[in-house]
């Protein structure tokens, strides 16, 4: 696909802590779930987060559509400060970014019908009859793979992929630019992914909507995502074009998710990187690298340390100590 070089969103050295309840009020502890983020997206890609669970990429994702206050750092969408406009300027700038849930099932409404669910965006928008309402929702059923024979019943009628289907036509609705696809795929069969994505690469040709792709499927990651970000305790460990990951992997984290991937070359297996160790606490995460503890390849100053994100080579940055440019001056 060919890539727009329009910045649509932009993260600027995002932070997202939450206070841990109880303890001392005077020395109050934080869970620091994302770490100084900066990512660009741009206009009409598909964006891919990965990392391990419990990394900060949901919680990084929410900072992005405003679900979430960030602690420190700026959420530039369209140009626009998001977390710096007047509430109503907010709001009519947050149509424009929409979420598919990671939980078919725990994400519609039990006691709606497709009508009301689909069509309830443009109820709380306001400004439609209900006849362009039902409209809208029938072409969206349609567009999803459904139909209009489908308007009147309940979530409890369909299967997971679905109501799948039924959370993209409720997340395209009001026509967004932006879509967060919060790991659209792990919960159904196996038999209905690649259904799902066709569908959402259906939706973006025509559309020319902007993914930010969250998954642990690092198959699918490759196949689908022009750049990718790999997340570990909060901060980006490498990023960059998707295929440059890929072929010239150069991070001891990225080269270990990489190794679990199902390897169907029985001829030239890829080597198993087994991490030892647990992953540290993200309320008192390492000085230095946060990955320091559980790498192969750790020397002293990953401890003492934090390594500096920047570009190898074009289109591809990694913060780690092995490279001389990451190194603090």
């Amino acid at each position: 696909m060919e890539q727009n070089k329009d910045i649509i969103v932009k993260a600027e050295n995002l932070s997202v802590h939450f206070p841990v309840k109880g303890g001392n009020p005077f020395n109050r502890k934080y869970v620091k779930a994302v770490s100084d983020v900066s990512l660009e997206i741009h206009r009409g890609e598909t964006f891919g987060l990965v990392g391990e669970s419990g990394c900060g990429k949901s919680t990084f994702a929410n900072a992005l559509l405003g679900i979430l206050k960030p602690t420190d750092g700026k959420v530039i969408f369209e140009g626009q400060d998001l977390n710096a406009l007047k509430p109503k300027q907010f709001k009519e700038l947050r149509r424009n970014m929409q979420m598919i849930f990671q939980d078919p099932y725990s994400s519609l409404n039990p006691r709606f019908d497709l009508l009301e669910i689909i069509g309830e965006p443009m109820v709380i928008r306001g400004g439609y009859t209900p006849q362009e309402i039902e409209e809208r929702v029938v072409e969206m059923l349609e567009l999803v793979g459904l139909s209009r024979e489908d308007l009147h019943r309940y979530p409890s009628d369909f299967s997971g992929g679905q109501r799948q289907r039924i959370g993209i036509a409720r997340a395209i609705i009001l026509n967004p630019s932006f879509l967060v696809c919060d790991e659209p795929v792990s919960a159904l069969d196996v038999s209905v992914h690649a259904q799902i994505l066709n569908l959402l690469d259906d939706i973006q040709k025509k559309s020319g909507l902007t993914y930010l792709f969250i998954s642990h499927n690092l198959a699918v990651v490759k196949s689908i995502c022009d750049h990718m970000a790999v997340m570990y305790l909060g901060k980006v460990m490498e990023c960059g074009d998707t295929k440059k990951i890929y072929e010239n992997t150069l991070h001891p984290y990225t080269k270990a998710l990489l190794s679990a991937v199902l390897d169907i070359d029985v001829d030239n297996p890829r080597e198993r990187i087994i991490l030892q160790g647990d992953i540290p606490s993200p309320i008192n995460p390492p000085a230095g690298c946060r990955f320091c503890q559980r790498c192969p390849n750790a020397m002293d100053i990953c401890a003492k340390c934090e390594p500096k994100l920047v570009e190898i080579e074009p289109d591809h940055k990694i913060a780690c100590h092995l490279y001389k440019e990451c190194r603090p001056e």
